[in-house]
């Protein structure tokens, strides 16, 4: 499980940078077409939309792979370990329902429902810029159940210990 995850890493690593540079050739030709050719492009910016939002979901599926999401363990450091555990347990259980739900089914559904709608910018479907959503969400369920096997076998920390509080 652990080469599956190194493996979906570096994909996911190497995704975001293509999308990232994609995203910037895009952003760059609409601001010359706009400011130089004052002749703005219109499926650039349609194209910048779905680029940023491919981009922001797999970004986060990749911070879920790092277990570098937002998280409040100043309130739990100080709590004994079997404490420590289960909060992060059902933290991970939540993480996986609304990746399950929203982001997997409910991003199926929408994709199902724009799947034959056209674009106005660009000569594609909608429904294949939404795979994103559902990609996304098995992505993080699988993040997500990998750092929960881990941490229920006591090969990953539930809390960071030595992490320190970052100051402003």
């Amino acid at each position: 499980m652990t080469a599956v995850k190194n493996a979906l890493d570096r994909i996911l690593t190497w995704a975001c940078v293509a999308l990232f540079a994609v995203l910037v050739v895009d952003v760059s030709w609409q601001v010359f077409a706009r400011q130089v050719l004052d002749s703005p492009s219109g499926w650039s910016e349609e194209l910048a939309k779905y680029l940023f939002i491919w981009l922001g979901l797999f970004g986060a599926a990749l911070v879920f792979g790092e277990r570098g999401h937002i998280a409040v363990d100043f309130a739990v450091r100080p709590l004994p370990k079997v404490v420590q555990v289960w909060l992060t347990v059902v933290v991970q259980v939540a993480i996986l329902a609304f990746s399950a739900l929203v982001l997997t089914w409910g991003g199926y559904r929408v994709v199902s429902l724009a799947w034959d709608q056209n674009l106005t910018g660009l000569p594609v479907n909608v429904g294949p810029m939404y795979l994103a959503l559902p990609i996304a969400g098995v992505l993080i369920c699988f993040y997500t159940l990998y750092h929960l096997i881990r941490i229920l076998t006591g090969a990953e920390k539930a809390v960071d210990e030595e992490a320190e509080p970052e100051l402003l």
